[in-house]
C-alpha cells in the first residue's frame, strides 16, 4: 500500500516510522484511510511545542526530540522478561489484560476468567471488521491523539454488560521490553446501563527496556446510571516517556471516581477530555505526581459540563524533589444550558528543593448563569515548625519528611474507595519515600 508523506516538524524519523509499520498495522479499506487521515493530521503540527497552550509547559519537541520507530511484536525472550514483572504489578483478585509493547499477550491474560456480562476482544481482531474505524476515529484535535490513531497497534474491548456488577477489578497493564523504540495502543471500555465496574491501569518496564516511548489512548463510556473507579498506577522506567490520552463520557446518575498517580519516567503527562453528557452525572478526580531528579509529570485535564445538573471534583497533588517539575492543567467548560453546574478543582504542589518547579493553570469557562465554579493552587515548602516537633519527639529528618509528605498526598489517595486498592496506593507512595532516606 502506498502512503503519501509530507514533510513534517516531528523529527527525521516520523514519516519513515510510519512506511516501516504500515505491513504490520491491522486493518484495511476505511481503517486504512483513518490512519492515513490521523498521520497526515499529525505531520501538518508535529510533535507538541510550548507555543501550542495545551502544551505550553511540556514541549515535546525539546522533552522528546522525535518519534521512534515502532518496537516490533515481542518475541519468546521478550516474553520471559515480562513474564519476570508482571507479579510485581498485577493485583491481586484483578482480571489481567496484559500488552507487551503495545501488543496483545493471551498467554499472560485472564482471558479464561471474566465474569458474566463481561466480554472482551482485542482491537488488532475488530480492526478487521466492517464498520471499525470508528475504534481509531479522534475527536480532540491534538497530535499526540491524532498520531495514536494513525499507528494503534493493538488494544483491548471491554464490554460491561447493562446491569453486570462486577466483583473484580479489570486490569489493563503495560509492560515495555523493548529499548529505543515506541509503542502506540487504544482500548476501549463501555460500561452498560446499571453497570458496576473498577478498572486498573498500570505502566511498568521489564528488566533492560530503557529509552522507549508509550503513545496509549483509552476511550471509555459509561451509561446511564452506571459507576466506574478507574485507578492508574504508573512505574514507567526512568528514561521513559508516556503520554496517555483518555476520553470519557458519563451518562445520566453516573459516578466516574478516577485516580491517577505517577512515580516513574522522565516525561509523563495523562491528558483526559471527560463530558457529562447525561444529567445528574458526578465526576472525582484525584491525582498524585511524586517525582524526583528531573522527572517532568503533566496532568491536564478537560471537564465539559455539556447538561444541568452535573458535579465534578478535582484534586491533585504534587510532591517534587531535585529538580523535578509538575505541570497542572485543568479546564472547566460549562455549557449555556448546562445550569445548577457545580465543579471545582484545586491543586496543591509540596517542593522539597528549591530547584523543583510546579506550574498550575486552572481554567474556568462558564457560558451559564446558574452554577458554582471555583478553583485553588498553592505551592510550597515543608512546613519547619511541624518539622522541628517531629524531630524535637526523637524522628530523624527524613523519617519526619516522610510523614508530613504522606499526609499531604493522603488526603488524595483516601478518595479510592476498595479499601485493598487505597492500601497498594499507599504502600506504592511509602516506597518512594523511603527510597528518599
Amino acid at each position: 500500500m502506498n502512503v503519501a508523506l509530507v514533510k513534517n516538524d516531528s523529527g527525521p524519523a516520523a514519516s519513515s516510522l510510519l512506511s516501516a509499520a504500515w505491513g504490520r498495522l491491522p486493518g484495511t479499506g476505511k481503517v486504512a484511510d483513518i490512519r492515513r487521515e490521523a498521520f497526515s493530521a499529525f505531520e501538518r503540527t508535529g510533535l507538541p511545542h510550548r507555543r501550542i497552550e495545551e502544551w505550553k509547559y511540556t514541549d515535546l519537541r525539546a522533552l522528546m526530540r522525535e518519534v521512534l520507530p515502532l518496537a516490533g511484536a515481542p518475541d519468546a525472550a521478550a516474553l520471559a522478561r515480562a513474564k519476570a514483572v508482571l507479579a510485581s504489578v498485577a493485583v491481586d483478585g484483578a482480571r489481567k489484560l496484559v500488552l507487551v509493547d503495545g501488543v496483545f499477550v493471551a498467554e499472560l491474560s485472564d482471558i479464561s476468567a471474566f465474569e458474566d456480562g463481561v466480554k472482551v476482544r482485542t482491537l488488532r481482531e475488530a480492526l478487521q471488521s466492517a464498520g471499525s474505524e470508528r475504534l481509531l476515529e479522534t475527536t480532540v484535535n491534538d497530535a499526540m491523539v491524532l498520531l495514536n490513531g494513525a499507528l494503534a497497534t493493538d488494544g483491548v474491548l471491554i464490554s460491561v454488560a447493562d446491569g453486570a456488577k462486577l466483583s473484580h477489578p479489570l486490569q489493563i497493564i503495560h509492560i515495555a521490553t523493548a529499548s529505543q523504540a515506541s509503542r502506540a495502543s487504544r482500548s476501549h471500555l463501555s460500561v452498560g446501563n446499571g453497570a458496576q465496574a473498577t478498572l486498573i491501569e498500570s505502566a511498568i518496564a521489564a528488566d533492560g527496556a530503557s529509552g522507549y516511548q508509550a503513545n496509549d489512548a483509552v476511550v471509555v463510556s459509561l451509561g446511564d446510571d452506571a459507576a466506574l473507579s478507574t485507578i492508574r498506577l504508573m512505574r514507567d522506567g526512568s528514561d521513559a516517556v508516556n503520554i496517555t490520552s483518555a476520553r470519557y463520557e458519563v451518562g445520566a446518575r453516573s459516578k466516574l471516581n478516577l485516580f491517577n498517580m505517577t512515580t516513574g519516567g522522565a516525561v509523563s503527562r495523562l491528558q483526559g477530555f471527560i463530558t457529562l453528557k447525561g444529567e445528574g452525572s458526578e465526576l472525582i478526580i484525584n491525582g498524585v505526581n511524586l517525582l524526583r531528579d528531573k522527572q517532568h509529570g503533566d496532568l491536564t485535564l478537560v471537564v465539559d459540563h455539556a447538561v444541568p445538573g452535573c458535579t465534578s471534583r478535582e484534586n491533585f497533588r504534587a510532591v517534587l524533589d531535585d529538580r523535578a517539575h509538575s505541570v497542572f492543567q485543568g479546564r472547566i467548560i460549562v455549557r449555556p444550558h448546562a445550569q445548577k453546574t457545580d465543579g471545582k478543582m484545586m491543586t496543591r504542589a509540596l517542593l522539597l528543593s528549591d530547584e523543583a518547579e510546579a506550574d498550575s493553570k486552572p481554567e474556568l469557562e462558564i457560558f451559564a448563569d446558574d452554577v458554582s465554579c471555583g478553583h485553588g493552587a498553592t505551592a510550597g515548602a515543608l512546613d519547619d515548625s511541624l518539622l522541628f516537633y517531629l524531630q524535637a519527639r526523637g524522628l530523624p529528618e527524613k523519617q519526619a519528611q516522610a510523614l508530613l509528605i504522606q499526609a499531604f498526598v493522603g488526603e488524595a489517595i483516601e478518595a479510592i474507595e476498595d479499601d485493598s486498592l487505597r492500601e497498594r496506593v499507599i504502600a506504592a507512595a511509602q516506597d518512594w519515600m523511603e527510597a528518599r532516606a
